[in-house]
């Protein structure tokens, strides 16, 4: 199935022909300030599986592994579009908002449920982790 995100002006695009290998929602408060939201929500895909058009902007910062992430954001609208870790630099998290698709599939997981909103719920079938994936389950 062919997917396509984008930025709101339509200057940065990732587009891919796969299947996500994992879709995760964060609450670190890193993906709250990069995504604007209370949560972010990447698809993560290999990376030869992703075709990106434009000229993004990269931020770069230290995760919590210590590992450089990387942030891609167009330049003319303020979107960010996709992200890629130093941890697992064969991945690309693309911003499941960016692709605008109310079908998209649900999250895996849910991680760094520590700094998760009160008041967001996410269905009980998704497991939330305290922190990362490797730390223990907060639910």
């Amino acid at each position: 199935m062919q997917r396509a995100a984008q930025c709101q002006c339509g200057a940065v695009k990732a587009q891919t022909d796969a299947e996500p290998q994992a879709v995760v929602a964060c609450s670190c408060g890193w993906c709250q300030r990069r995504s604007g939201s209370p949560i972010g929500v990447l698809a993560y895909f290999q990376r030869e599986n992703v075709k990106v058009s434009g000229t993004p902007v990269e931020f770069v910062r230290a995760g919590g592994s210590g590992n450089a992430f990387r942030n891609y954001f167009c330049s003319q609208c303020g979107t960010s579009v996709y992200c890629v870790s130093d941890r697992t630099p064969e991945l690309v998290g693309v911003a499941v908002g960016a692709f605008a698709d109310p079908n998209f599939p649900k999250p895996a997981r849910s991680v760094f449920e520590d700094t998760k909103h009160a008041w967001l719920g996410l269905s009980p079938e998704i497991p939330g982790h305290i922190q990362g994936r490797d730390s223990p389950l907060a639910r």
